[in-house]
């Protein structure tokens, strides 16, 4: 498969990371898409057009957030939901200090794993211990947060992703592991096959300093496409 990447020395957007918005709003959204057709209009217009109204899907920010999103991995919507609630009643609220104190029997009552058990006391230790700052990383380089957040145990790159794009509102977060992404690049870019993780990192770099929006775009441009009957590959 040959891929256009862009320029051999793409802008990797950072200082311009520096005056993008966070993407917890509507407006915020609408400027930064704005900003995706400019840079590449063609490919942003026909997105668009196929896409209608772009979804700004915010979630619950900083400690919480990731916490959800941890306990949501390999369970069903309302099963996430449920452990979500009986965690935030035992521990009126959901708070590092809490989780780090509780012991593993509690925990496990939850309806915890033993290994997000693992991750969720990691995650706690991160913050009480090692100072990280969930304010802080919404405004460091993409790469720089990402690389912050998978030196805790148990985060991986799509949780940290993930978790910068829709609780943290990163303008440039761009989770290039996920498969609905990839494929929405390829049909975007009507590429013989879906791209892998490393091929779509670098074919992101067009739309930085925005790849938050772009990937928000790009999953209500994939979803309009599959509703319509389009030929979708087959995620493996």
């Amino acid at each position: 498969m040959t891929v256009d990447c862009g320029d051999t020395k793409p802008d990797t957007g950072v200082d311009n990371q520096k005056h993008a918005p966070l993407l917890l709003s509507e407006d915020a959204l609408a400027q930064a898409l704005a900003a995706l057709r400019a840079l590449d209009p063609a490919t942003i217009d026909a997105m668009m057009a196929q896409a209608g109204p772009v979804p700004l899907r915010v979630r619950e920010p900083g400690f919480a957030g990731l916490v959800g999103i941890v306990v949501s991995q390999q369970v069903s919507v309302a099963s996430a939901r449920a452990i979500f609630g009986r965690i935030e009643a035992q521990y009126q609220g959901i708070a590092a200090a809490a989780l780090h104190q509780a012991s593993d029997p509690e925990l496990k009552a939850c309806g915890l794993s033993a290994p997000k058990i693992r991750t969720l006391r990691a995650l706690a230790a991160a913050e009480l211990h090692h100072g990280l700052d969930f304010a802080e990383l919404a405004r460091q380089p993409a790469e720089a947060a990402r690389a912050t957040l998978t030196a805790i145990h148990g985060i991986g790159p799509w949780t940290a992703e993930i978790f910068l794009l829709f609780c943290a509102g990163h303008p440039d977060a761009w989770p290039a592991g996920d498969l609905a992404l990839q494929e929405g690049v390829r049909l975007a870019l009507s590429l013989e096959s879906r791209p892998d993780t490393k091929t779509l990192e670098a074919l992101s770099a067009r739309w930085r300093p925005w790849r938050g929006a772009a990937a928000r775009l790009i999953w209500a441009y994939y979803g309009a496409l599959k509703r319509a009957g389009a030929p979708i590959e087959v995620a493996g």
